[in-house]
């Protein structure tokens, strides 16, 4: 059975950073992407990062979040961490973990290549 659990969501300020998990549980193959994206209220979904391939180490990047946010990796445990710097405001959303199995590179940042979704975890920035 897959399943995706997020954790690390809260209220931060402006400024202030916050470190979310996604642990993933169940059979994806080796080829499998794990990506997050995040959708604020009244908003269409974003890409914000991804691992691409979980073995190849290819890690990319929303350009709204370019040079704040770095994903890492614990390929033991099949969890993906993003760490969030300099939030603010626009980054309030909730954010959601995805695996896309058979995900090529040219759609990483669409959510409809993803199968599995995670529960969701929301992130609030605000003073």
């Amino acid at each position: 059975q897959v399943q995706l659990v997020e954790s690390g969501g809260g209220l931060v300020q402006p400024g202030e950073s916050l470190r979310l998990s996604c642990a993933a549980s169940g059979d994806f193959g080796n080829s499998y992407t794990m990506g997050w994206f995040r959708q604020a209220p009244g908003k269409e979904r974003e890409f914000v990062a991804a691992a691409f391939r979980w073995s190849t180490n290819r890690l990319y990047y929303g350009d709204s979040v370019k040079g704040r946010f770095t994903i890492s990796r614990d390929n033991a445990k099949k969890t993906l961490h993003l760490q969030m710097n300099s939030l603010n405001a626009e980054d309030t959303a909730v954010y959601y973990c995805a695996v896309g199995t058979s995900l090529i590179l040219s759609t990483i940042s669409r959510g409809s290549a993803y199968r599995y979704w995670g529960q969701g975890t929301q992130v609030t920035v605000s003073s």
